[in-house]
């Protein structure tokens, strides 16, 4: 039913960007309480708990995987982009943050053309360079606006490139909703022993966690894993090229949700490159899917935005 309803799929996508852009931020919040590994934690187990239900409900799909291997491999990948997301939101602020993550799309490029032998034509070079300029706006280097602190969302937007380059040679191999739970799956079994084996004391933490610090943990599992479903159903409502320019209201939202919580506004500077950033990485994302074959609704598609 691809390109049949295309403005309730535009509403999806801007409902997963207010999802991403309340829970990085709730994130930022309730890290200040708790270890943030015990968030992460609990944000995957969440997701592997509730597409278990979701399969285990509904006779169309399974949890069997052709390519279990992938799913490993894609699964760790994602865990790794959201590990750069929780830590990296407790030391910079959200809204800049998702902008530099925002250059994904034109790493995808990059990586694409080094690893995959595809021709990365002047504009499309010209797009990159653009973005990269847009984050140094963002960044300003030698400024000391955030230091070291930049690392996280330039890993996570590497190793969500490197997650996309792998999913679009594998997703029409495999059911979306079946790859949406491995990815929760994977995650969780990584979590677990690196959470109850290392030196945070996660047993304490969730003991001495108040009810309303569970209920938060439970709304960030809810926006991470229903935002990936809203992207998932949006998939399915219209073409990717439509999509794509509002997966950027995330920064918005980011930055709106970032106010409302923490009173933090970007300075005049970042939302200058915070525009660079969104203009070149959408103009990117839409030449790479204007040059690609037509895919069915796929993880590929549904993963866009890494959470």
């Amino acid at each position: 039913m691809t390109g049949r309803r295309p403005g309730l799929g535009i509403a999806l996508v801007l409902a997963m960007a207010a999802c991403f852009g309340t829970m990085d931020n709730s994130v930022r919040w309730l890290g200040a309480a708790l270890p943030v590994l015990v968030l992460l934690t609990v944000r995957y187990a969440f997701q592997a708990l509730a597409m278990t239900v979701w399969l285990a409900v509904d006779p169309k799909h399974g949890f069997r995987s052709a390519h279990p291997r992938f799913q490993a491999l894609r699964g760790a990948l994602l865990l790794a982009t959201s590990g750069f997301s929780f830590f990296g939101v407790q030391a910079m602020p959200v809204p800049e943050f998702t902008a530099i993550n925002m250059l994904t799309p034109v790493l995808v490029t990059l990586l694409a053309g080094w690893f995959l032998g595809e021709r990365v034509s002047r504009l499309r070079w010209l797009l990159v360079i653009g973005a990269f300029v847009g984050a140094l706006i963002v960044i300003r280097p030698g400024s000391g606006v955030f230091g070291w602190a930049v690392l996280f969302p330039l890993g996570g937007a590497f190793t969500y490139a490197s997650f996309q380059v792998l999913t679009s040679r594998m997703a029409a191999l495999e059911n979306p909703y079946t790859t949406h739970f491995w990815t929760g799956f994977t995650g969780t079994a990584i979590l677990l022993p690196l959470l109850f084996a290392g030196p945070v004391d996660a047993l304490g933490a969730l003991a001495a966690a108040t009810p309303a610090q569970w209920g938060w943990m439970m709304l960030i599992g809810l926006l991470g894993t229903g935002g990936h479903l809203m992207l998932i159903l949006a998939m399915g409502m219209a073409p990717t090229s439509t999509l794509m320019p509002f997966v950027y209201a995330q920064i918005g939202a980011a930055a709106l949700v970032g106010w409302i919580v923490f009173r933090h506004l970007p300075d005049g500077w970042a939302w200058v490159g915070m525009a660079v950033i969104a203009a070149c990485g959408a103009a990117s994302a839409w030449l790479n899917l204007k040059g690609a074959a037509p895919k069915p609704a796929s993880a590929v598609g549904a993963d866009t935005i890494a959470d």
